[in-house]
């Protein structure tokens, strides 16, 4: 009898990680959201990604070089600065030089293991719109900057979560300024 390797493990499905917003700039978000999204396509709340497919099978490793980073860190001020149309959809646009510098040093530790997506420029933003006709958006985007006024957040923490197809899966809480 021939010896036989055992089949190869299935990949686990990738790792998210988003930035937890304060609970009255997500309830606006997401109130945005559940009223624009397509509700077929609308799995998932209001985020703001700064990975979107890390290694699922280092869950782990993710966790707790996330945590000792994010504990380090003075919870993140973020800056709303706008609305973006994004061609079948319109996003708000989010800066902060805080958060793009930890996103940055998490990025170097996975260096070589990113996807294309994430190695390449952040420009973080929360969807509330996405995959309707251009028209559709145009107007959204039109009534929304008609009325926008720049506002300021603080994140409390990153939120990790396995991507299922199309739900999201909570996995981690990592809380800002523990440390400090």
């Amino acid at each position: 009898m021939a010896d036989t390797a055992p089949p190869p493990l299935p990949e686990a499905p990738p790792l998210i990680l988003t930035l937890e917003m304060d609970s009255g700039t997500f309830a606006r978000f997401d109130a945005l959201r559940q009223r624009h999204f397509p509700a077929a396509r609308n799995h998932i709340p209001a985020h703001a990604t700064l990975f979107h497919y890390l290694p699922g099978e280092d869950e782990r490793g993710i966790l707790e070089a996330g945590s000792a980073l994010a504990r380090a860190e003075a919870p993140p001020e973020v800056a709303v600065t706008g609305v973006r149309f994004t061609g079948r959809g319109v996003a708000y646009v989010l800066e902060s030089p805080a958060l793009a510098a930890l996103r940055g040093r998490i990025a170097g530790l996975f260096a070589g293991r990113l996807t294309a997506q994430d190695a390449q420029g952040w420009r973080p933003h929360v969807t509330v719109q996405n995959k309707v006709d251009p028209a559709e958006a145009r107007a959204l985007h039109a009534a929304l900057q008609a009325e926008f006024v720049p506002f300021r957040f603080t994140a409390p923490a990153l939120l990790l979560w396995r991507y299922l197809g199309g739900p999201w899966e909570p996995r981690g809480r990592l809380r800002f300024g523990e440390n400090r």
